[in-house]
């Protein structure tokens, strides 16, 4: 049976919350198969948060990867495409770094594309009523360093593999008192997102085997 490994964030930027971990984490516990599903939460750490997606990696020995992350302000299910060897955050992260225009891997390739299937992923959650699109950024932050440490990891360690990342909107809560409001996802939903996306990704495996 294979093998899933979900991440996501802990809160960042003030807020006290982060819909991505929300979202796997619930999903880690609702999940009955197939498969073993874990999940792992990440640092908002430049330098500490490649380290704890490799452990993870090697520790469950994942077929199928799918990273997790807030982009505030999206308005749907943003499915990347492409992790770029750069980080240029504008902002510090929690432990207060803030790198310029520094890579993430002095040795990796200037790119990385996702293995998932992201076209698949997004057909499927618009079928399913949630608002999806394929995006060709994951920005010069954090997840974007995550989604290039995954994709260079299963590159270098699993191949057969399948990994890729996905942004994810706000939660109500998190926007119902800003003064001008961003737009938002009902955590169900993100959760319902995120379970069709394994799932599609799950039915990847099979086509390749």
């Amino acid at each position: 049976m294979p093998t899933i490994l979900l991440t996501g964030f802990e809160p960042f930027g003030g807020e006290t919350t982060n819909p991505s971990w929300n979202a796997v984490r619930a999903l880690r516990d609702e999940w009955s198969g197939p498969g073993e599903l874990h999940a792992v939460e990440l640092p908002v750490d430049f330098r500490a948060v490649g380290p704890a997606l490799v452990e993870a990696v090697e520790r469950y020995r994942p077929d199928v990867v799918i990273c997790t992350g807030l982009a505030g302000g999206q308005a749907d299910i943003a499915v990347e495409r492409v992790a770029v060897n750069i980080e240029d955050p504008g902002v510090p992260d929690n432990a207060g770094y803030q790198p310029v225009d520094e890579p993430v891997d002095e040795e990796g390739p200037a790119a990385y594309f996702s293995t998932l299937p992201v076209k698949a992923i997004v057909a499927r959650l618009v079928e399913e009523g949630i608002p999806a699109s394929v995006s060709n950024t994951a920005g010069t932050y954090t997840c974007n360093h995550v989604f290039y440490r995954l994709m260079r990891t299963l590159a270098q360690q699993r191949p057969h593999a399948v990994g890729g990342f996905i942004h994810v909107p706000y939660e109500p809560g998190q926007v119902a008192g800003m003064t001008s409001p961003k737009p938002s996802m009902a955590h169900e939903t993100i959760t319902r997102a995120l379970r069709l996306a394994t799932t599609v990704a799950l039915e990847s495996l099979e086509d390749r085997a």
